[in-house]
């Protein structure tokens, strides 16, 4: 599987490293540039996907990381307009002189996809508070709130720096616990222990718990316990298919489904003796199976893990996956929240989806 990604990728940039030899008039040089530029971004794209990035210099590993997962995007975009061109062409209703030596097309194209990754930029670090009012079923919960997130992915391209200012967004909503549900770390530690993330996690204002994501075992893989150890060093109570008490509310977190051997909901609940009586808060990082919490008696299930594609039109593609790829859901009494995450992997765009975190009130 992981050699037919560069092989795809190769294909890709062959296609439109075509219509960019093309498009251009020739000007000496111009073309090789681009081509030349496609090519390095792929490489660098490539080359983040392999433990080798962890074994350069930091700021190197950033560079390969950043730069080559932005491209892939920029790709993804530049392709998706130059089938729709070239099908165009087909039918006749685009001539082909759009396509070869017009530098009016060059300018569109430039003008179209920095508007377009400006704005997905600015809409990434911007973060929306998406607030969810809650019935508490009558079980003695009185009044709780939680601030849920998922799927921050700190690592080379989110850093202690962008942290900090969640962790103060965090704060300001002043709630009873935070919850967690996976992905913290991207792909490797390494990031996180150099610039001490460890130590911005800690400056929570109130008890933190976490279930697993399927980003954790990617970094677990090399160096097995390290990431309980960073959970532990950041005070996060890490759940995994294990319970905690918050108050009057039972938190329950699932191991993730990466772990095959994972216990069921129902399980959990017995092995737990989790009365029906208490408010119970279920973490799993990957929304399948939701029927699960239904028929274990959960009240409110957290997931993250689809991001809802990041970009559209990948979000079309999340959509048709999941019973529910983003946004609340109810089945029976159990209400459900899959959230899009507050960080991202890969580029920092949003095009079509969003970066939130959820404010959950409980009464």
């Amino acid at each position: 599987m992981f050699y037919f990604i560069p092989v795809l990728l190769i294909l890709l940039t062959a296609y439109v490293g075509w219509h960019l030899w093309m498009l251009p008039p020739v000007v000496h040089g111009l073309r090789w540039c681009l081509v030349a530029l496609v090519a390095l971004c792929v490489g660098m794209a490539i080359f983040s996907l392999t433990r080798y990035l962890d074994r350069v210099p930091m700021w190197m590993a950033r560079v390969a990381y950043n730069v080559g997962n932005k491209g892939l995007i920029v790709l993804l975009y530049l392709l998706m307009l130059f089938l729709v061109v070239d099908l165009l062409r087909l039918v006749h209703v685009v001539p082909t002189a759009w396509e070869r030596d017009n530098w009016w097309a060059c300018g569109v194209l430039l003008v179209a996809m920095g508007a377009v990754f400006v704005y997905g930029s600015v809409h990434y670090h911007h973060k929306e508070r998406v607030a969810l009012s809650l019935d508490g079923h009558g079980k003695g919960v009185g009044t709780a709130r939680l601030v849920c997130l998922s799927d921050l992915h700190l690592g080379y391209h989110n850093g202690r720096k962008e942290l900090s200012r969640w962790v103060d967004l965090i704060n300001a909503e002043h709630p009873d616990a935070v919850l967690l549900a996976g992905d913290l770390v991207d792909r490797s530690l390494r990031p996180l222990l150099e610039e001490d993330m460890a130590a911005e996690l800690r400056r929570l204002e109130a008890p933190a718990y976490a279930c697993l994501g399927n980003h954790e075992y990617y970094a677990d893989r090399y160096t097995p316990g390290e990431v309980e150890q960073f959970y532990r060093d950041a005070g996060i109570t890490l759940l995994r298919d294990s319970v905690a008490t918050v108050g009057k509310v039972v938190v329950m977190g699932r191991d993730d489904r990466t772990n095959a051997r994972r216990r069921s909901v129902q399980q959990l609940k017995e092995k737990f003796h989790v009365p029906q009586t208490s408010y119970l808060i279920l973490l799993d990082h990957q929304p399948y199976h939701l029927e699960e919490a239904e028929q274990a008696g959960v009240d409110f299930q957290f997931s993250g893990h689809t991001h809802r594609g990041q970009v559209w039109p990948l979000s079309w593609v999340t959509d048709a996956l999941y019973e529910c790829s983003w946004g609340s859901l109810r089945k029976g009494t159990t209400d459900y929240y899959v959230s899009s995450g507050l960080g991202i992997w890969g580029a920092k765009y949003r095009i079509g989806t969003q970066s939130e975190y959820v404010v959950v009130d409980i009464h």
